[in-house]
C-alpha cells in the first residue's frame, strides 16, 4: 500500500467538497455546510486564493484532505500556518494518513519559515485531541474563540458604515 501527500488542484473540488460533508456529518454539523463546487472553486482556486489544500491517497484513490492557509504572528513577526480541517474517511484511520497530512503541513510551515503551525479542535473530540497531543501537541487552554457570522457579522459591518 502507497500512501501519498500532493496539492490540491482546482481538479479535486468535487473530492474536497465530498470531504467537507463528511467532516461535517462527524462534527453533526451537515445543515451548516453552505460550500459548492463553485464557491470552492472560487475560494480555493483562484488566482490571488491564499487558501490551499493538500490531497491524501492511498493507492492512488482520495482517502483524506486538509485546507490551510497563512496568519501572522505579530509578537514573533512571522507567518504562521493555520490548519482550517484536517479530515480522513473513517474506513482508512490508522494507516499513518493524519500523521503524514500533518507532517506535510509541518515541513511547508518550516519551509515558509512559519513561526507557529495551529489549528482548533472540537472539545468533545476527545480521540483527535488525544491523537495531538500524542504528537507533541499542545492545547491552548488560555484562549477562547470568538466569531461573527450571518447576519449578525452583516448588522455589525453595516452600523460601522458612515
Amino acid at each position: 500500500m502507497s500512501l501519498t501527500i500532493r496539492n490540491a488542484t482546482a481538479n479535486d473540488i468535487n473530492t474536497i467538497l465530498h470531504f467537507i460533508r463528511e467532516l461535517a456529518i462527524y462534527e453533526k454539523a451537515e445543515h451548516e455546510v453552505l460550500a459548492t463546487t463553485e464557491t470552492i472553486k472560487q475560494s480555493m482556486f483562484s488566482e490571488h486564493s491564499g487558501v490551499y489544500g493538500l490531497i491524501c491517497e492511498l493507492d492512488g484513490h482520495a482517502i483524506g484532505f486538509a485546507v490551510f492557509f497563512y496568519n501572522y504572528s505579530t509578537w514573533l513577526a512571522k507567518p504562521g500556518l493555520y490548519l482550517e480541517d484536517l479530515y480522513v474517511s473513517p474506513e482508512y484511520r490508522g494507516k499513518g494518513a493524519g500523521i503524514a497530512l500533518l507532517q506535510n503541513l509541518a515541513q511547508i510551515a518550516v519551509e515558509k519559515g512559519c513561526g507557529r503551525f495551529e489549528w482548533s479542535c472540537l472539545d468533545w473530540n476527545t480521540p483527535s485531541r488525544d491523537f495531538y497531543e500524542s504528537l507533541g501537541a499542545e492545547p491552548q487552554h488560555e484562549w477562547i474563540g470568538y466569531r461573527m457570522s450571518g447576519e449578525t457579522l452583516e448588522k455589525f459591518a453595516e452600523n460601522g458604515k458612515s
